[in-house]
């Protein structure tokens, strides 16, 4: 008995020293019941301390976002499979809202919109993250648009030019080269600093492989993220793919560097967004969208901007892309999206059909900062090259039907036609600055008048291998500097003349 009465105390002592050494306290939690599930999106009860787009925990570990709270329901997004979640599962709160991972271990990487990996790669290995939804840039964390981003487009960097930090919509039907020209856009951004992101929203897997895959061979890969939300995933992905795309890049222009966000595109974006909203049952309003899609995507392209010296000086620019059907500019979403932005590149189809690539509607398109980024040689050169040109549109209208024109009239229309083709420009072949100023000075001095209209293509695409060997200095100077000097300009004239002198 007494050496049961020792070890009974030895016992005793043992269990309330690792009480005192457990960590052991209470800790609440949510639980609430699925009542129902379909397309993505679930109906939940027994949640009432749930919050606005706070994160949910579904069976499986599956994501969640709350977007309705009622009194006695919250409805809610999935952000992943829903194939073992059913009525009846439960589901929890987590306090928290989305976050995605940010920093430099996504650069060259392709992933979701939550930061996992598609190209078959390990997760990234990111030490920070961030909220996918967060407020803009203030006016007094902002400056003026000062520096340009050059999209090695002719059209655009002459006549439309966009600065950094500027949101420009690129505008157009189905397959007139919208990805193409945000492509490109990436693609120049070989010979500079900036940070590229590409969002895929609900793009084909096809169409997105082919971006994937022309930006590891041709573009800055180590210095891209693309963000995939696929069309066969959960509507949840892509409704939050532009968020988490611009989160991503605001990591790096908030730490003073220059980035370019292409959204490709916004439309389908829209369309999802009304998907989930009538899912949801909110009230329809003007062609079945909800009343805050304006909002939806107001709060998003906020976000861009020429950030001030005190945030760091980064910038943050933003090419959203838009289609329209048959042309309608003046449909609910485009029109949104045109009120929003800083100004819209207008693909035309008829143009597009007729071989005019890019098929940019000069006439229609416009860029309301650019202009004040644009580089000094760019500028001197193109100041009236919009204008001939519209003025070209105009007069050729009426030649084609065979009328008498005056010897003006024909000098007018014959150098309209030099324009034309000099802006012709392949998908994936950018220009440098240097080879733009050479051939918009080539034309503004008469040099192409003497080429036949169908010979300029060629003559510009001479221009890259002929500056490299006859005018090194020149172009180093320009693309070093943004301007041309006097002698430069001597020096490249007296060169273009030879060349345009030489049968192509």
């Amino acid at each position: 008995m007494p050496k049961l009465a020792d070890d009974l105390a030895r016992w005793s002592a043992q269990a309330r020293a690792a009480a005192d050494a457990a960590d052991i306290r209470a800790e609440w939690r949510e639980v609430g019941i699925v009542e129902g599930i379909a397309d993505g999106i679930a109906r939940l009860s027994g949640l009432r301390r749930v919050r606005a787009d706070e994160v949910l925990r579904f069976a499986g570990d599956v994501p969640g976002m709350a977007v309705t709270l009622e009194a006695d329901r919250v409805g809610a997004v999935l952000l992943g499979a829903w194939t073992d979640i059913g009525a009846g599962s439960e589901v929890a709160g987590t306090g928290d809202v989305v976050r995605v991972p940010v920093g430099e271990a996504l650069l060259g990487r392709v992933v979701d919109p939550l930061g996992r990996p598609l190209d078959g790669g390990p997760a990234p290995d990111c030490r920070a993250v961030a909220p996918i939804e967060r407020p803009a840039p203030a006016i007094v964390d902002r400056e003026a648009v000062t520096r340009p981003l050059a999209t090695g487009i002719t059209a655009i960097d002459a006549m439309l030019p966009i600065g950094r930090g500027q949101r420009e919509l690129i505008i157009g039907d189905r397959q007139t080269g919208k990805t193409a020209l945000g492509l490109d856009a990436i693609l120049n951004q070989n010979g500079s600093d900036v940070v590229c992101v590409y969002a895929a929203i609900g793009q084909k897997s096809s169409a997105v492989g082919r971006v994937v895959d022309t930006i590891a061979r041709l573009g800055p890969k180590a210095r891209t993220v693309v963000v995939v939300a696929e069309p066969a995933g959960p509507p949840g992905l892509a409704w939050i793919a532009p968020y988490a795309a611009c989160s991503m890049a605001e990591y790096f222009s908030e730490r003073g560097r220059d980035v370019l966000l292409v959204l490709d595109d916004l439309s389908k974006h829209a369309a999802i967004h009304r998907q989930v909203s009538l899912l949801l049952r909110r009230p329809p309003g003007r062609e079945a969208y909800p009343g805050d899609v304006f909002y939806t995507h107001a709060r998003l392209l906020e976000r861009g901007a020429h950030l001030s010296s005190g945030r760091g000086g980064g910038s943050l620019t933003i090419l959203p892309i838009a289609e329209t059907q048959a042309g309608n500019l003046t449909a609910y979403i485009p029109t949104n999206l045109i009120s929003i932005t800083d100004g819209q590149i207008i693909l035309d189809t008829r143009l597009f059909h007729e071989g005019q690539k890019p098929a940019v509607d000069i006439g229609l398109s416009v860029s309301r900062v650019g202009g004040k980024a644009q580089a000094a040689a760019l500028k001197a050169l193109a100041g009236s090259l919009r204008l001939d040109y519209a003025q070209f549109i105009e007069l050729e209208v009426f030649t084609r039907f065979g009328g008498m024109a005056d010897a003006r009239t024909q000098a007018i229309v014959a150098h309209g036609r030099r324009i034309r083709q000099l802006l012709v420009q392949p998908d994936t072949r950018t220009r440098t600055l240097a080879e733009q100023v050479a051939g918009l000075l080539a034309l503004a001095e008469g040099l192409l008048d003497s080429l036949p209209p169908e010979a300029v293509p060629a003559f510009a695409e001479r221009l890259a291998l002929w500056l490299a060997e006859r005018a090194p200095g020149p172009a180093a100077r320009l693309a070093a500097t943004g301007d041309l000097s006097a002698d430069d300009r001597a020096e490249l004239l007296a060169g273009l003349r030879d060349l345009a002198a030489r049968p192509g």
